[in-house]
């Protein structure tokens, strides 16, 4: 583990490479894990401004879920989560004409009706943060449905924050991302000592 600021970092965040291969996946991380995506605060009032538009790319299940559950949930650890459709299926996924798992959210912001990409912690997937008291921690949610995107990162050299510089530099500021590239460099030329 290294620190940059107030962010405790996973050395697996430069470690691991890592490039997504929907074709592969299907996009099971908007299945799979034991409860929906984790979201902040915020993420609540925007998921209440932006659902008109977002409504009309949401299977009907997904639908008559969010109307017995709401928009968000608290889960067993307190924490506030996009709901599931039993435990499964976030609400805002929807699937393609080739069984990829998508996000209604993304959909509506890649086709220019709202200006909320999805929630930051869908975004900043595989490595999830964790707010503490006094700093952040940054780690690598290692899954098996990502194995292939481990396989392809390794092919083509391309470290996790590297891969994910877009959602880091949307959550903590290119300032934060700069830094990173820093310590990365510092980080090989140590282990090369």
């Amino acid at each position: 583990m290294f620190q940059i600021d107030d962010k405790i970092i996973s050395d697996d965040i430069f470690e691991v490479n890592f490039l997504c291969d929907l074709q592969s996946c299907k996009g099971m991380c908007c299945v799979e894990g034991d409860s929906g995506a984790p979201l902040e605060e915020e993420e609540t009032e925007i998921l209440e401004k932006v659902f008109d538009a977002v409504k009309k790319y949401l299977p009907e299940e997904s639908l008559n879920e969010i109307k017995k559950q709401g928009l968000w949930v608290i889960d067993s650890d307190g924490d506030l989560v996009t709901p599931t459709i039993g435990n499964l299926d976030c609400v805002y996924a929807y699937r393609d004409k080739n069984g990829i798992v998508k996000c209604a959210i993304e959909k509506a912001y890649l086709n220019g009706e709202i200006d909320f990409r999805k929630p930051i912690s869908c975004h900043l997937y595989p490595i999830r943060v964790k707010k503490y008291d006094d700093f952040y921690a940054l780690n690598y949610d290692k899954q098996k449905i990502c194995h292939v995107a481990v396989i392809l990162g390794n092919k083509n050299r391309l470290p996790m924050f590297r891969f994910l510089k877009e959602p880091l530099i949307r959550k903590f500021g290119e300032e934060f991302y700069e830094k990173l590239e820093i310590a990365y460099n510092e980080y090989y030329k140590k282990r090369e000592l």
